[in-house]
């Protein structure tokens, strides 16, 4: 990775996002479509994670992981939609380094959740599928409460600390961030001198919460689906893929991009391609996931909303 000469040195104090700077005029066209998308991400997460809180119907536990990953929707969004509308709103572009510390550490946080959530959510659609009649017995509420603790809590630590690594490198050269949200490499290509231990750390961290969450989800599903090739009627063998293949769009959308990002070497893609699959992993998936999930059993969530409506 190039840096800025080293004889440049200056205390960094603050950070310019540039976000979609050299989009000058559709500033307001993208301030009116994020806010949109934000709104969707509020009320639709929002709404699954209300109707599965307070409608006795839905208190199984793949509601439960499922109100878990509608309210982690609604923190992964808002840890950059409302520092980017901000900026397209106001045209200051500025961010503290302490705002912009923070904002990368809760962006990694909430998306190394994400990743083990998922991967807790496959498990889940694998007991179910290929072993029905121990499926209360394995998935009672105390280990449903572990696991989602543990989704939320054992990335706390590690994203802190390299999060703390990272800022405390020097800057010098330009202090322009050419991404929407303070990212791990945007950041990287500011800092002077050799980075490549650091480079390292986030390829190390990237494979403990991307890859190993990943290879859990494809081989949870390898199982489902050799069980369901097994099934004897077609009824049964569509009920079973419906059911895991909302899951498996969320996976393919979300890992797909976030594993071209974090794992490929930083030089085969240009900041705007890194934009575009950040769009993907921070923004999109948060979006999308309402209505791929809630289609996992319609007529269930349909009901509760009725029922909400209703009252």
């Amino acid at each position: 990775m190039n840096h800025p000469p080293e004889d440049n040195l200056t205390e960094m104090t603050e950070f310019v996002l540039l976000g979609f700077a050299d989009m000058s005029h559709l500033q307001w066209f993208l301030f009116g479509l994020f806010l949109i998308i934000y709104i969707i991400i509020l009320m639709s997460n929002g709404t699954i994670f209300l109707i599965t809180k307070m409608d006795p119907a839905l208190q199984s536990p793949v509601y439960f992981f499922l109100s878990n990953f509608s309210f982690l929707e609604i923190c992964y969004g808002s840890a950059t939609l409302p520092r980017m509308l901000m900026n397209l709103g106001t045209q200051r572009r500025r961010i503290s380094l302490v705002a912009c510390a923070t904002q990368m550490c809760f962006t990694h946080m909430f998306g190394g959740t994400k990743c083990l959530l998922l991967a807790v959510m496959a498990y889940d659609h694998y007991v179910v599928i290929c072993n029905p009649l121990n499926y209360p017995l394995i998935m009672n509420p105390r280990v449903c409460i572990q696991l989602v603790t543990g989704s939320w809590t054992i990335g706390i630590p590690v994203m802190i600390g390299h999060t703390y690594q990272i800022f405390s490198l020097p800057f010098c050269g330009s202090k322009q961030i050419n991404h929407f949200f303070c990212d791990i490499f945007p950041i990287l290509r500011l800092a002077c001198g050799d980075t490549f231990v650091n480079e390292m750390l986030v390829y190390i961290v990237a494979v403990l919460f991307v890859v190993v969450p990943f290879l859990l989800i494809l081989g949870s599903y390898s199982k489902i689906i050799s069980i369901i090739l097994k099934l004897p009627s077609a009824t049964g063998q569509a009920k079973a893929f419906y059911i895991c293949l909302s899951h498996l769009m969320v996976v393919v959308l979300f890992f797909g991009s976030a594993i071209i990002t974090y794992l490929s070497p930083n030089t085969r893609h240009s900041e705007k391609t890194d934009k575009v699959l950040s769009l993907f992993y921070t923004i999109l998936t948060p979006m999308f996931n309402p209505m791929i999930s809630s289609s996992l059993r319609n007529k269930d969530v349909i009901m509760a909303l009725r029922k909400l409506l209703c009252k």
